[in-house]
């Protein structure tokens, strides 16, 4: 019987695997919005299918994962060598540009994986419509490339009948091809790490090793969600609009805690809408898993056996349970924020001296397309982070990425150097915090002067609604997004959600929101 030590042990050990997967991602990768902004997670499950551990990488991919696993492990027996490719929404995935990668870890003789490895990347673009994937359309298809699960390796050999057709179809192909290798890289690191950790322990003890941590996990999440009261909390709030008219769109949570269980009810939100701010049913339980974590705290296991006490309830076609072909582009990065705002605003009312005020509430999308200095077709991604809502004890932090994005920003010099774009200002938005007796983080002001002409598709979220203050605490203010076109002194206020096209001169700006205040201060 492994020891309490034993234990931990074995759970470091499967952690620091998955990180170290994600930095060989990391180094390997083409592309800035992986190498640079690690918009990327690693993770590990058993044999059985079950989350063992995960790297600390993006919430929104990692909740998620055990949905693609469990899609693939019933749909394929994988061979030695073999590695299954899926963007597929439907079939635990989040959004066509996250393209994920699964190969087994085989044992001596075993015909059956002990382990599987899971990689997960947001390419910056999969085709479709418009340069970075991220359209307003009115079906998946139109989105970028579907990738139903399928062989990208069958016993080691690249599958060039898939491989070709997927990369006619893309921007950038070169970089595309090389962020597939870098993700294939991080799964053979990680195949070799298991294999030498079963040299030193055998088979059997990881095993039961394994049982014990997923049964502390549970134990973990019931006693925390055991000190909640008993009772029925109920939150709503709305994300902006579709993109296409200004009517807001509700999402709602019944969050019922039952002794040491808790139930997320979503059913009463708005059904599914004409463009890609659906989301599946996957990233809903993503962002329910990780409201949850937040309140466990660091220091404790995050795998499956932490998951089940946790139930989530949806509606399917409604906005937090999309239907194939429902497009789903900015779910996973917009939607997904608010499914978490109102998870939180729900457990205000359960626990309020542990949940701060609303974030900034959205990514702040900006995804760019044109011809380069050099005469190559690109496609730049990135995501721009917000203010943090104010804290029960603390005002909340400035200019970072909350909840459901982990990213780092790409850096100034690494823009300019590949793309043909001038950074003009990057600097904190002052006093876009909410007011309160802790003020809520200050957003960022991102320019961006472009010295060729290009595409921009911008989704963002919290341009009309602001993100809520707590107990008092004021609101954060809203988001802004202008252009100015070269020559002009003026600048034009765009849409929340928008595709233009600019000329060499023009300038993008993004002002992102402030969080949300806490508690009643001075003003």
């Amino acid at each position: 019987m492994p020891t309490p030590i034993d234990i931990e042990i074995i759970n470091k050990s499967f952690c620091s695997i998955a990180e170290e997967m994600g930095i060989v991602l990391e180094r390997a990768a083409y592309s800035p919005n992986i190498k640079e902004r690690r918009d990327f997670s690693c993770a590990i499950f058993d044999a059985n299918g079950n989350l063992i551990a995960q790297a600390a990488h993006i919430p929104v991919h990692l909740g998620a994962m055990p949905d693609t696993v469990k899609e693939v492990t019933k749909a394929f027996k994988l061979r030695p060598g073999d590695v299954i490719i899926t963007n597929d929404p439907y079939s635990g995935g989040t959004h066509l540009p996250d393209i994920t990668l699964i190969k087994g870890v085989f044992i001596g003789k075993s015909d059956s994986p002990s382990y599987y490895l899971v990689s997960r990347a947001h390419h910056a673009d999969v085709g479709g419509v418009t340069p970075g994937s991220m359209p307003l359309e009115n079906s998946i298809h139109r989105e970028g490339e579907l990738i139903r699960p399928t062989y990208l390796y069958k016993e080691d050999e690249l599958m060039l009948d898939f491989l070709y057709p997927f990369l006619s179809q893309v921007r950038n192909p070169k970089e595309r091809e090389g962020d597939l290798r870098a993700q294939v890289a991080a799964l053979r690191r990680g195949d070799m790490r298991i294999k030498e950790l079963l040299q030193r322990y055998c088979s059997d003890f990881l095993e039961a090793c394994i049982e014990e941590l997923l049964n502390y996990g549970e134990r973990v999440t019931r006693s925390v969600i055991g000190a909640i009261p008993n009772g029925t909390y109920s939150f709503e709030d709305f994300l902006d609009d579709d993109g296409l008219d200004k009517q807001a769109i509700k999402i709602v949570v019944d969050l019922t805690i039952k002794e040491d269980a808790l139930i997320a009810d979503f059913s009463r939100s708005n059904p599914s809408v004409g463009t890609g701010l659906n989301t599946v049913k996957s990233v809903t339980r993503s962002c329910v898993y990780y409201c949850v974590f937040c309140l466990i705290g660091e220091g404790y296991p995050v795998n499956s056996g932490a998951l089940r006490p946790i139930q989530v309830i949806t509606r399917p076609g409604t906005i937090v349970d999309a239907q194939y072909p429902s497009p789903v582009a900015a779910g996973n990065v917009e939607t997904s924020q608010r499914i978490v705002d109102v998870m939180f605003g729900a457990l205000a009312k359960a626990c309020p001296n542990k949940i701060p005020a609303a974030s900034a509430g959205t990514m702040n999308n900006l995804a760019i397309g044109g011809i380069d200095q050099w005469g190559n077709e690109y496609a730049y991604y990135e995501t721009i982070g917000g203010g943090m809502g104010a804290r029960p004890t603390l005002d909340g932090l400035s200019g970072i990425q909350t909840h459901m994005t982990n990213t780092l920003n790409t850096p100034i010099e690494a823009l300019e150097q590949q793309y043909p774009f001038l950074v003009e200002e990057y600097a904190l938005r002052a006093d876009s915090g909410g007011r309160g007796r802790y003020r809520g983080g200050d957003g960022i002001i991102r320019r961006i002067k472009f010295l060729k002409p290009a595409h921009v598709s911008i989704l963002s979220e919290r341009r009309t609604i602001p993100p809520y203050g707590l107990f008092g605490g004021e609101p954060g203010r809203c988001g802004i997004n202008r252009i100015k076109k070269n020559g002009q002194i003026k600048w034009k206020i765009l849409p929340g959600k928008c595709h233009v096209e600019v000329n060499e001169g023009d300038c993008i700006e993004i002002r992102t929101p402030g969080g949300g205040g806490y508690g009643e201060g001075p003003k």
